[in-house]
């Protein structure tokens, strides 16, 4: 679209003042301003934009539910096989979140390419690509089959190039670089409080990200809902890339789920305690879905069941899901009837009247967002699955040294982990000052340690190959 299209579109909306720098950019900054521009939905944006500062979310708490024991379920042996023949059919794809940087972190790389400080140094990425190659070993030997699990990896704008560079750079992890599919998340224009939009610099609108729940517009509009159904894929393991013990294509909760004929299901982990700063899932107006804990009273919180009692509200969530191709090819059929999360941020912006850019030291500005669980009303069927925390999750938030959800914290689950697998196998520590790190692609869950049974481990070291196992 050209100048005087684009301009017509904005000023309708009441958005032209996003022009008033038009004219002191060179020729090629304004192709590019024009380019953005062009991208925005303006219509759909203003929308938006009335009903968020029209309507503020409030949430009856009377309305809720703690989860019905009859909808909750926890591992099976069974489940595995079910799962792990899914796998070696070609029925399961990964879908990751991982448009996160790592600037909480001290870094400036996306954050699945933090080292946690392990032994071996590896990324998030090559833990999660690593336990993937696994899963496909396992499920071709076991089925006789060439089993491919392929990985779709939704990134953000400042994201996206490092993500698609690091991978390249370390010759995908193994993985084939064709069952490695990249998928760029959405953005939206932010604004002021009174509802106009900001200017990052004088030629470029201010934007973020559209929130994990914008997943839903990105899988169909990059065309990831086609490669699906191309491949023949059935159902999708999806879960965000911070959490450094993730079970990738986890058999047991991909077999659970399609027993159930799931169209959507969900891993949680019991609440450390009613004051973790944590959403659970829970019934709202009857219907399933997440609750923020900001959204639940002290009363609720500390609500105890009268079967064992545990936590009545307990049931954490830790952003892991599962979805049937069919319900992620439905979603546009509701999705007007989601709401966007509002946000208030410091944003950073132009100010009209100087041209000078502002640092903000107040929320100035509002992001909208939508949020990975706002589907789950929408389910037809919905399943959670307990898991053990210890084995499940340690998520990266803060950054080094804050004691909680840090690189520290997140180091240690995964070799307390791997010193479960060796007991578990068999073996034993020397002293307890040792520390072992297992290879995901020696074994994902514990399998193929047998050759530990009995043995003492002696030094600190990196299980890499049953050959290091020999040799201890």
């Amino acid at each position: 679209m050209n100048y005087e299209t684009i301009f017509k579109k904005y000023k309708n909306a009441g958005q032209e003042h996003v022009f008033k720098f038009f004219d002191e950019l060179n020729k090629k900054d304004q192709e590019i301003f024009l380019t953005q521009l062009s991208q925005i939905d303006i219509d759909q944006v203003s929308t938006l934009i009335q009903q968020a500062t029209a309507h503020k979310l409030t949430q009856d708490t009377d309305q809720l539910e703690p989860l019905p024991q009859d909808i909750v379920d926890v591992s099976h042996p069974q489940w595995y096989q079910n799962g792990l023949q899914l796998i070696a059919e070609n029925k399961v794809a990964v879908i990751l979140m991982a448009g996160g940087q790592g600037t909480r972190l001290g870094s400036q790389d996306p954050k699945g390419c933090y080292d946690i400080g392990l032994p071996s140094h590896k990324s998030l990425f090559q833990l999660q690509a690593e336990r993937i190659q696994r899963l496909q070993t396992l499920a071709s030997s076991f089925y006789s089959k060439n089993s491919i699990i392929p990985w779709y990896i939704m990134t953000s704008g400042p994201t996206d190039i490092p993500t698609r560079q690091f991978f390249k750079q370390h010759n995908y992890f193994g993985l084939s670089e064709q069952n490695v599919l990249f998928f760029k998340q959405g953005v939206l224009p932010c604004f002021n409080l009174q509802g106009k939009f900001m200017l990052e610099e004088k030629g470029k609108l201010a934007v973020a990200p559209d929130g994990n729940g914008g997943i839903y517009n990105a899988l169909h509009r990059e065309g990831v809902i086609k490669s699906l159904k191309e491949r023949g894929i059935l159902y999708s393991h999806c879960y965000c890339v911070d959490n450094s013990l993730a079970k990738v294509a986890d058999p047991i909760f991909i077999g659970y789920c399609a027993s159930r004929h799931t169209d959507v299901g969900i891993k949680v982990v019991a609440k450390n305690n009613p004051e973790e700063p944590v959403g659970v899932v829970a019934r709202r107006n009857g219907k399933y879905g997440v609750v923020e804990y900001s959204e639940i009273s002290d009363e609720l919180a500390n609500m105890r069941s009268n079967l064992d009692g545990s936590l009545a509200y307990g049931a954490a969530n830790i952003a892991n899901h599962f979805f049937s191709t069919d319900f992620l090819e439905r979603v546009p059929s509701f999705a007007n009837q989601l709401e966007y999360h509002v946000a208030h941020k410091k944003i950073p912006f132009i100010d009209a009247s100087t041209g000078d850019r502002v640092f903000p030291k107040e929320p100035n500005g509002i992001k909208l967002e939508r949020f990975v669980f706002d589907v789950f009303s929408h389910s037809e069927a919905f399943s959670v699955l307990h898991v053990d925390r210890a084995d499940e999750f340690a998520p990266l938030k803060n950054g080094s040294g804050a004691g909680v959800d840090c690189p520290e914290t997140s180091r240690t689950a995964i070799l307390n982990q791997a010193q479960r697998f060796i007991t578990m196998a068999g073996g034993h520590y020397q002293d307890q000052s040792i520390e072992v790190e297992i290879s995901p692609l020696l074994s994902y869950g514990g399998e193929n340690l047998e050759k530990l049974n009995g043995k003492f481990i002696k030094k600190s070291c990196i299980l890499n190959s049953l050959d290091d196992v020999y040799s201890q």
